[in-house]
């Protein structure tokens, strides 16, 4: 089991920018949908012409989640993704289909870390970043990396969880929902002013998963920390994750 407070978050997905349409969404939650892009105008505009939707959206809640020291400070950052910028993978793969030169740009910017390399290269951050994916379980995985940073000592970790619709070659392996989205957590050691959270965990009873509902489990966990529901469960790979309030 795991205990930390949530002092503070930023999220955005299309139709959903400012944080009072979070509180109502937290409250009538339904599926992002829509065309829209964050302007992300804390990073300069030649490193923004290279960032794709998915990296702008993850960048623009990390920088809004940023403290007063800004971004370059040593806050350890943990970002996450289940299939992080596939997109461009697929255009990668489409090329050598073509025996067309791969660009190189494209991709050092395919690998799982570049997102969070580019927001530490645009905001000046110094301190430890990684990136990581855990199928179904990946913004558990996220916040025990990040419980894992504050036990050594961290005063705080920020968490940026992030997904896209998979390509529709993929189609078929969709297990959930997966609208484009993005939010980040500042995360405290437990007592710090803030929304207590507990997670804990046991063997599930059987090897299934929990059905989908209307939204990616991600996205519906960002819902559960804006809402006044007492716990939240997700059961995948043999695995029961119960999340709960404290404090």
């Amino acid at each position: 089991m795991i205990e930390f407070s949530v002092v503070d978050w930023a999220a955005w997905a299309p139709g959903l920018t400012e944080r009072n349409q979070w509180m109502g969404w937290a409250d009538a939650p339904f599926l992002p949908q829509g065309e829209g892009t964050p302007s992300l105008a804390e990073v300069p505009a030649m490193q923004r012409r290279r960032i794709e939707r998915l990296g702008r959206m993850a960048i623009q809640a990390a920088c809004w989640c940023e403290d007063a020291q800004g971004a370059d400070s040593d806050v350890p950052l943990v970002f996450a993704s289940r299939h992080g910028d596939v997109a461009r993978s697929m255009e990668l793969l489409g090329s050598l289909i073509a025996a067309e030169p791969l660009s190189p740009t494209g991709f050092g910017l395919s690998v799982h870390n570049a997102i969070a390399a580019l927001y530490s290269i645009a905001r000046g951050h110094r301190g430890n970043y990684l990136a990581l994916a855990a199928r179904q379980a990946t913004v558990e995985a996220a916040c025990l990396e990040a419980a894992g940073l504050l036990a050594d000592g961290a005063k705080e970790v920020r968490v940026v969880m992030y997904e896209s619709p998979l390509p529709d070659i993929f189609s078929e392996f969709a297990d959930e929902p997966d609208p484009f989205f993005a939010w980040c957590w500042r995360l405290a050691p437990s007592g710090t002013a803030g929304t207590g959270l507990r997670l804990a965990w046991e063997p599930a009873a059987d090897t299934g998963s929990t059905a989908p509902g209307l939204l990616p489990h991600a996205l519906d966990l960002h819902r559960f920390l804006l809402s006044s529901a007492p716990t939240l469960e997700h059961v995948t790979e043999g695995q029961r994750w119960c999340w709960s309030r404290h404090g």
